[in-house]
């Protein structure tokens, strides 16, 4: 099952400034990379900042509508990867893994 998370630059902000995709069960997480422009596999990156105290003030889960709007904010108009494309990412990364 994935969740979705919309982050802020603060706790008091309200603009997205990321998303994250994560499936707990199977540890993997997707976000959108500023540097690179694109949606990126990172699971430790987003797990880390989730875990991190200080950025508990920081997301917020959402559902799925909610982040596809969001995504096109944070990522200046790429649309969050469907379902299945968000699996096929998984997929690859896991393949990646093994190697």
């Amino acid at each position: 099952m994935l969740t979705y998370y919309v982050l802020f630059r603060s706790a008091e902000t309200a603009d997205p400034a990321g998303i994250f995709v994560v499936d707990a069960a199977r540890g993997n997480a997707l976000l959108w990379d500023h540097r690179r422009r694109s949606w990126t596999y990172n699971p430790d990156l987003v797990t880390r900042f989730l875990d991190d105290h200080r950025n508990f003030g920081r997301y917020r889960e959402v559902d799925r509508s909610v982040a596809d709007r969001a995504a096109l904010d944070v990522s200046g108009g790429q649309r969050l990867p469907d379902v299945d494309a968000i699996e096929r990412i998984f997929a690859q990364a896991a393949v990646g893994d093994a190697d």
